[in-house]
C-alpha cells in the first residue's frame, strides 16, 4: 500500500517540478516589451539638470524625440532613490562623452522622484554629461512601458526602439547596441550638424 502513496506523491510532484526548472531558465529581470521594433512614442519634455560641456541643455528647455532624427538617442528612466542606478551613472556618463561629435544623444528621464533630490543626486556623483529631464506625472515612462528603474532604451536613427535593458546598463552593453547603429560613415561626421532644433 506504501508503494501506490509513494506513486501518487511523485505524480502529483511532477508538475511542480517542472515549473521550477522552467523557472530557474528565466532571468527575473528580463521584462518582455512589445516596444523594441517599434517607433518610439514622442516626448517634449523639460531640461531640469543641464549636463556638461558640449552635452549641456539649458535649464528649461523642452527636448522632443523628432530633434534627434537620425541620431541614435539613449533615453535613461532613472531615479535619486534608485541603488542600481547609481551603479549605472558612470557607464552612461562616460559613454555619453566617448559619442560627443558622433550622431549619438543621451537623455536622463527622472521617474517619480524630487529635481531637488536628483540634482543633489548628480552632484554628489560627480556630475553627469548629458542632460536630464522632468516627466511630470510619468507620463513618458508610462507610454515607453517602464516598470521601475533603471530602464534604458536604445533608439535608432529612424525613431525605432531597437533595444530595452532592464536594470544597471554597462558601458559594454551601450557601446555594443551604440556601434551596431552608426554607421561608419556618420561616425565620421562633423559635429556642427546643429542640435535639430
Amino acid at each position: 500500500m506504501n508503494w501506490k502513496r509513494a506513486f501518487v506523491a511523485v505524480v502529483a510532484a511532477l508538475p511542480l517540478l517542472w515549473l521550477f526548472k522552467f523557472g530557474f531558465t528565466r532571468n527575473p529581470a528580463d521584462i518582455p516589451s512589445p516596444l523594441p521594433g517599434r517607433p518610439a512614442p514622442a516626448f517634449a519634455l523639460p531640461v531640469f539638470a543641464t549636463g556638461e560641456g558640449p552635452l549641456a541643455r539649458t535649464v528649461g528647455d523642452t527636448l522632443r524625440l523628432r530633434e534627434f532624427s537620425g541620431k541614435v538617442l539613449v533615453v535613461n528612466f532613472w531615479a535619486s532613490w534608485c541603488i542600481p542606478c547609481r551603479e549605472e551613472h558612470e557607464a552612461l556618463t562616460t559613454s555619453a562623452r566617448d559619442y560627443i561629435g558622433r550622431p549619438v544623444q543621451f537623455v536622463g528621464v527622472l521617474y517619480n522622484d524630487r529635481p531637488a533630490d536628483a540634482l543633489r543626486w548628480i552632484a554628489g556623483l560627480g556630475g553627469q554629461s548629458y542632460p536630464a529631464l522632468l516627466d511630470p506625472g510619468a507620463r513618458m515612462a508610462i507610454d515607453y512601458g517602464v516598470y521601475g528603474v533603471p530602464e534604458t532604451f536604445i533608439i535608432d536613427p529612424a525613431g525605432r526602439i531597437t533595444y530595452k535593458h532592464t536594470g544597471a546598463i554597462t558601458r559594454a552593453v551601450l557601446h555594443t547596441w551604440i556601434d551596431s547603429l552608426v554607421s561608419d560613415k556618420a561616425t565620421r561626421a562633423p559635429a556642427s550638424r546643429g542640435s535639430g532644433r
